[in-house]
Order: C-alpha cells, then structure tokens, then sequence
C-alpha cells in the first residue's frame, strides 16, 4: 500500500488506493449474490387506487422490460421511461414484468412505476447484475395479502424464479405467479410441472410470463396446454422481437378463470421500449 510523507513531520499518513474504475457496490453486490434467489420487496403504492367496482373480467398483461433498454438504447444504457409509458398504454388490473432491474443507485424505476399507477407490488431478485438485483414483479390494483418465492434454478447455466401473490380481488381470491422460464426444454419442462404443483397455487390461479415456448411440440408447451386448457380457443399472438415479432413466447395461462380474448400491445412506443411487446388479456373468473 502506498504511502506519503506527511508535511507536519509526524510520520507517514496511509492513504488506501482506490483504483480507477473501481465499483462502489462491490461489497452489496457480493452479500446479496450470496443469499440469491430472495423476496426483495412487496409494497403498498403511496396513495392506493379506490376499490374497483365488482367485476368478474379482469385485464391482465405480461411484459419483459428487457432490463429497461429499448431498442437503439444499448450504448445510452437503461431508459425506465420509456417502458414505464408503455406500461401506462395498458390500463391492466394485473401486470407481470420479467427483466426488471432495481439499481443499486438513484431512484427506483420499479418503485415509482407502482406509485404513478397506484398499484401494489411484489418483486423477487433472481440473480444480481451488475447494475442492481434483476428479477421477476407483479402489479396489482388490490392489495397483496402474500407473497412468496418460487425457486426454478434448476440448471447451472440459467437461473430463474417465479414470484407467486395472493390478492383479494373485487372478484374475490386470486393467486398469481410471475416467472421467466429457461430455454433449455428439459430444464423449462422441469420447471413448469414444479409451478403446476406448487401447494401454493389455489383457487383461481393466473400463470404469466415470459415462458419461453419457442418450439410447439415441447413437453413444457404439451404440460401447459394440457392442464392449463381455458385459453383452447385462443391463437397466441406473436410478441418477439418486438420491431417484427414472429415468436409468442409471452403468454397467460388460466386455471379457475378463461382466457376470454389476447393481443399484443403493438403500439409504437412498445416497438422501440423492449425486444418483447407486451401481452394482454380479457380474463373471466369462474
């Protein structure tokens, strides 16, 4: 370690050497890796929406933010806003988010999402990147009356989680889970029968996300369509990439409720905000 000569005569002052380009977080980042996955947050909005009328239909949407770059935005790094005015666009009851990066410096971008839309908010940190802790959300008009986390880390190489809520909806009881699955088949197949039998998932229950089904006759998308059949005369609509999407790979699963109808949000703003558009549905509580 260096040190200088001090000007009074009273011997050497150590001065610690701070190299250029050092990363404050290093130490958070190291703690927060170490007990990765975790429940990182459920929130109250600062000032609650009114209670909604009751209602059997809810409208319900899924989105990966992509870590909040849109496209072009690569070498301006994240853009929250522009994700953030999509999200607005969508007017959903319920949200699921994927990709979502809470920074380890400055305002959250997820946490003022929640306040300007008045809804309540779960968050699950999957794996800590090196601008904050990236995971899986939901937002939701009713309060949160749990949350917990789901592990799905079931390969070496992707790491992945649900984050699963109960509400109190105006309809009643509603449990939601919010994951992004792997691409790896085996691993992805793993991983949703782990979901479909978690005891958690009671009632009327809502699985959204990016499920990653880019392949039709996989055993994941066989499960899924199988146990989860209430959307059976619904086309899924394609959401990647978002400038020309060709992929539907983020979907709305329903057990206890029916998918009634789903779209892309294809508007401007979500072609250029992530390289997924998001997806929402019109869905009836049975």
């Amino acid at each position: 370690m260096p040190t200088k000569k001090s000007s009074m005569g009273k011997g050497p002052i150590v001065r610690v050497r701070r190299l250029r380009g050092d990363d404050p977080h290093a130490e958070r980042r190291e703690a927060l890796a170490a007990v990765t996955p975790y429940l990182g947050l459920v929130r109250a909005p600062l000032y609650p929406a009114a209670p909604a009328s009751a209602s059997r239909e809810l409208t319900v949407a899924t989105y990966n933010v992509h870590r909040w770059t849109g496209l072009g935005a690569a070498n301006r790094g994240p853009d929250p806003e522009r994700a953030s005015f999509v999200i607005s666009e969508l007017g959903a009851d319920v949200l699921a988010l994927q990709e979502v990066i809470r920074p380890f410096a400055g305002e959250d971008p997820l946490i003022r999402l929640a306040d300007q839309l008045r809804l309540h908010l779960a968050f699950v940190t999957t794996r800590i990147h090196r601008l904050g802790e990236l995971g899986n959300a939901i937002l939701a008009r009713w309060p949160i009356a749990s949350a917990s986390l789901l592990d799905l880390n079931f390969s070496r190489i992707e790491r992945r989680t649900a984050v699963a809520a109960q509400l109190a909806s105006s309809a009643g009881p509603l449990s939601l889970v919010a994951t992004h699955l792997a691409l790896v088949d085996r691993t992805r197949h793993r991983q949703v029968r782990h979901l479909l039998d978690h005891p958690q998932l009671q009632g009327p229950v809502l699985l959204l996300g990016d499920m990653n089904l880019w392949r039709t006759n996989d055993k994941a998308t066989k499960t899924l369509e199988a146990e989860l059949p209430t959307h059976s005369e619904i086309d899924w609509p394609a959401s990647f990439p978002a400038a020309r999407p060709v992929l539907a790979l983020d979907r709305i699963y329903a057990r206890g409720a029916k998918v009634l109808e789903v779209r892309a949000h294809a508007s401007p703003a979500a072609r250029r905000a992530s390289d997924h558009l998001p997806v929402v549905a019109r869905v009836s509580l049975l």
